[in-house]
């Protein structure tokens, strides 16, 4: 493992502190009808567990997939104690992942749909997805909305955080990307290991595709889900021109 994996769980859960992980699943709870919840839930971009945590405490029966073998890790670390039969995590690329069981709900948060950069990569995700959700199922994402993107542009940000293990500085600067509705996210990220000494630099690259709601309308009845809401994220309002992240609420 790299040194910065060795970190990266670290940065991660450092840069998103301020995230209300309770908040998100409390909302999340409540755009499903009543007989919808406490069933079995599916979280494709788990991260390092923290909604999945919550959806457990919540009465579901979790498994979560990501990506990253570091951040599954610290996943399973934070839910050792709970029966791996009712939370559990897996390995797994939206696109490909297999598991053996079908699911109730199906959640795809912190923009793991964006991330699907083209049409193909999609469509694959979607066929995904319900191919895992039982008949009748619901499935909740939420995504870069595309005329909020383009009514307020994309812009340089710089965050810097620590705490007593790391001290992070991170450089974000974006490049729209207007013919392929994408925006390249380019970081470079500084972390100071407080404990070692360690210094680390990294650069990469985020590609963020942002959604219109024909072209989503369209995919998602091409492979059988109904289109039940549309909010902006962690509200009961309709998108607008300021709403960078919204949530569609569908049915399998």
């Amino acid at each position: 493992m790299s040194q910065f994996g060795k970190l990266y769980s670290k940065f991660y859960d450092l840069m998103y502190e301020d995230k209300s992980y309770l908040s998100e699943v409390e909302y999340v709870v409540s755009l499903l009808p009543t007989d919808a919840r406490k069933k079995s839930l599916l979280d494709i971009g788990c991260g390092t567990g923290k909604h999945a945590e919550i959806f457990f405490d919540k009465g579901f029966s979790v498994h979560g997939i990501d990506l990253s073998s570091e951040m599954l890790d610290l996943a399973r670390e934070r839910n050792k104690s709970k029966s791996s039969d009712d939370i559990s995590f897996s390995l797994g690329n939206s696109r490909t992942f297999s598991i053996d069981k079908k699911f109730d709900v199906i959640v795809s948060l912190f923009h793991v749909m964006s991330y699907q950069n083209d049409n193909t990569a999609l469509a694959e995700t979607l066929n995904q997805i319900k191919n895992h959700l039982n008949p009748g199922g619901y499935f909740i994402f939420d995504f870069w909305y595309g005329p909020a993107v383009l009514s307020d542009l994309p812009a340089t940000r710089v965050k810097r955080l620590s705490n007593q293990d790391i001290k992070v500085t991170r450089l974000a600067e974006p490049e729209l990307k207007v013919a392929s509705n994408i925006v390249e996210v380019n970081y470079e990220i500084h972390i100071d290991d407080l404990l070692s000494g360690d210094k680390v630099v990294k650069k990469e690259t985020h590609s963020m595709r942002y959604f219109f709601d024909p072209e989503l309308e369209l995919i998602l009845s091409q492979l059988g889900f109904e289109v039940i809401d549309k909010y902006e994220w962690l509200t009961n309002e309709e998108p607008k021109l300021s709403s960078w992240n919204v949530v569609w609420v569908v049915k399998g």
